[in-house]
């Protein structure tokens, strides 16, 4: 995990792209959280960070706070954090603003890693899917047992190739480990955050393709009816299936996944409004900041001043 490039302009987020640093080439590392605290210094782990890969902690001991797309996500024995591409997040940190003292275990993975599973893209691939879990003990054992097994196997890869075909074999072992810890993911109860799919997976389908669409198209298409005729849905086809998933309409959930573009574009660069308007669609920066009021009841330059 490292820094892909330095802004012109200093802000306030890492943008952070994957490179595993002891075996090259394999889209996949594991490590204990003691490790990325001694690869950080502490001011740049105390910084923000948006990371182009997926990113699992799952903590056994120890107690701190997490930040994930503007939520703070408390971290203690039993906790599992799921950072997607694209989000933003705070590294956990004690009380004091130090480094938090966890026993807990990362998997940093590429989005091309694992097997392409339609089980497992509902982990990796919902923009609204959870963010944390607190494991019930049966789940967090059964997780335990997954993350063990996979580290064994990482532990086993040799980067340089040298066992020959047993490295492809390994390398594909370890897809497929992975594989199954998304598997195991994917049947969670729900998140911290109350989100959980409430719809049997056969009826998740319209859900489905409106998420891939929206994460596609919401800076150009924000209307409903434009994603449903798009999809070859009825608007009230692809409303039903939205409330189902999520207890909110195609619409909220556009304005929600704008919303949240903003927040992040606002917070973690330096770019004018005006700029941030014009790159979510809004064809007038007035526009943009009726939009956001209303949405967050703080104007957009507000919400950036306090997020500083």
């Amino acid at each position: 995990m490292v820094e892909t490039g330095q802004p012109s302009v200093p802000s306030p987020v890492l943008e952070r792209g994957y490179r595993n640093p002891t075996r090259p080439g394999l889209g996949l590392e594991l490590l204990p959280f003691a490790d990325l605290r001694r690869r950080l210094p502490g001011d740049e782990y105390r910084r923000i960070h948006r990371p182009d890969f997926h990113h699992l902690t799952l903590v056994r001991r120890g107690h701190g706070t997490a930040m994930v797309d503007f939520v703070d996500r408390p971290c203690r024995p039993g906790t599992l954090l799921h950072i997607r591409p694209g989000q933003v997040q705070r590294l956990p940190t004690a009380a004091d603003g130090t480094p938090a003292g966890l026993d807990a275990t990362l998997v940093l993975f590429t989005p091309d890693f694992p097997p392409r599973l339609p089980a497992t893209a509902r982990v990796t691939d919902d923009p609204f899917g959870p963010a944390a879990w607190q494991l019930r003990p049966a789940d967090q054992d059964r997780l335990g047992r997954a993350f063990a097994e996979l580290a064994e196997e990482y532990g086993a890869y040799t980067a340089d190739g040298a066992d020959g075909a047993d490295s492809e074999i390994t390398r594909e072992l370890l897809r497929q480990l992975l594989s199954g810890v998304l598997l195991r993911m994917a049947r969670l109860p729900g998140g911290t955050d109350g989100s959980a799919s409430r719809t049997p997976p056969a009826a998740q389908e319209p859900y489905r393709h409106f998420q891939h669409e929206l994460e596609r198209s919401f800076t150009t298409l924000r209307q409903a009816h434009d994603y449903a005729a798009r999809l070859g849905y009825s608007l009230k086809t692809l409303n039903r299936a939205c409330r189902r998933a999520t207890g909110h309409t195609a619409k909220q959930l556009i304005d929600a996944r704008v919303t949240l573009e903003a927040k992040r574009l606002l917070a973690h660069t330096d770019l004018p409004v005006a700029a941030v308007s014009h790159r979510l669609g809004f064809t007038e920066p007035t526009n943009f900041g009726k939009f956001f009021t209303r949405e967050t009841g703080r104007t957009p330059g507000a919400f950036r001043t306090g997020q500083r």
